[in-house]
């Protein structure tokens, strides 16, 4: 595997622990700034929003840019949205600054997963996706953590000026790691005209792809499974200071618990999804049904729910994966796009889980009815993809694995 390919992880290390450390300090930030519960998962959902509409946009417009260029413009806007968050006294600044750091790293996640594949041949793609996921997974291992201990003992602020700490270092790897190559600077007018009408059909052709009746299905599947992860894991830290009856010193080692599963889960995917990712999908989503409800039905037992958090985390990850690989597969005719339709579509789950889940909050349906919605989300997966078979089989075309 290229040694750019970790570089990236690294990246998305830094990245990830922002976008999930609120889990963990949801209660702090709502305390500090005024605001209820629901308000604060909202700056989850903002996030999630950013990236739903950054990644389309992001990629095009840097489809022209050389990659290191890309990424490295992407992260720089990331490092400053985070010192502005952790020095805002607003709700509503920092609420905006979520929604740039997203709109930049939905830019850095669609350029880094394609840039990802193309190092490597075939038959190690899906390692290669599940390298840059990885880093997602380590920073809930590590970072969400080691945020929610900031957050506990010097302030939410903290955890935002470590996110642009760690962040400075995938900086300069980047710089040394990636090539800077060049598309179509220095070249003449006329040839930069043609280049720029090539890029436009190819934008056109690949976008035709997306939105074709075989991409559609996965990703309103990857959208669903990742709201239901969101959905419970933004409001796990409410869920077990207030319904488990475990203290806060007891959250930074269930989102540890949860990070533990989720690398599992990934690096399990990363291994066989490029030859079975459809029986993958299809067991992770039933096995996430039955665990999301699982845990809304034993929320109160302490032991069951240090149990079932780690299992939940390679389950949600793992499939998620799993669909990662299976779009980008399915959408090897969208090169420049591919990574922006599929991280669009993992967050737009984000966006949608948190804000549903706070839904029920705000309903007076208790603590335990995010995790209710997560299962109930799953449900809905389960059932536009065995829509999705039925239609293949009456089709007539076999579903590859």
């Amino acid at each position: 595997m290229p040694f750019a390919v970790y570089v990236l992880g690294l990246a998305v290390f830094a990245q990830g622990t922002s976008e999930f450390m609120l889990s963990g300090l949801v209660s702090s930030i709502a305390a500090d700034l005024g605001v209820s519960l629901a308000a604060a998962g909202l700056l989850t959902s903002a996030f999630a929003v950013g990236m739903v509409l950054g990644a389309p946009l992001m990629a095009l417009a840097g489809r022209t840019w050389p990659r290191r260029r890309a990424l490295l413009f992407f992260l720089a806007v990331f490092v400053a949205v985070h010192i502005a968050g952790a020095l805002t006294p607003s709700y509503g600044v920092l609420l905006a600054t979520r929604f740039v750091g997203a709109l930049a790293n939905a830019g850095f996640w669609a350029v880094a997963l394609t840039a990802a594949v193309s190092m490597v041949p075939d038959r190690l793609k899906g390692r290669a996706t599940a390298v840059v996921v990885g880093g997602v997974t380590i920073a809930c291992v590590v970072g969400v953590p080691a945020g929610a201990v900031l957050g506990e003992r010097w302030g939410w602020r903290a955890a935002f000026w470590a996110v642009a700490l760690i962040s400075l270092p995938a900086f300069a790897a980047i710089l040394r790691s990636l090539p800077g190559g060049v598309r179509g600077d220095g070249e003449a007018a006329p040839v930069r005209n043609e280049l720029r009408v090539r890029n436009e059909l190819r934008v056109r052709d690949e976008l035709r792809v997306l939105t074709g009746p075989r991409l559609r299905p996965t990703l309103l599947t990857m959208a669903l499974v990742q709201g239901a992860t969101f959905c419970a894991f933004s409001y796990l830290e409410p869920l077990l200071t207030r319904e488990s009856g475990l203290s806060s010193a007891w959250v930074p080692a269930a989102l540890a618990l949860f990070g533990a599963g989720a690398f599992l889960g990934v690096t399990v995917a990363g291994r066989y999804a490029d030859r079975r990712a459809t029986a993958l999908v299809a067991y992770g989503m039933a096995a996430l049904a039955l665990g999301w409800s699982a845990l809304a039905l034993t929320a109160g037992r302490p032991v069951a729910v240090l149990v079932l958090i780690p299992l939940l985390g390679l389950l949600a990850f793992g499939t998620g994966t799993a669909l990662i690989t299976r779009l980008l597969g399915q959408a090897a005719g969208a090169p420049t796009l591919a990574g922006a339709s599929a991280t669009a579509a993992f967050n737009l789950g984000a966006a949608v889980g948190p804000w549903a889940g706070g839904l029920a909050l705000d309903a007076g349906l208790g603590h335990r009815a995010p995790v209710w919605v997560s299962a109930a989300l799953m449900g809905l997966a389960l059932v536009v993809a065995g829509a999705r078979r039925a239609a293949v089989a009456v089709s007539g075309v076999r579903v590859t694995e």
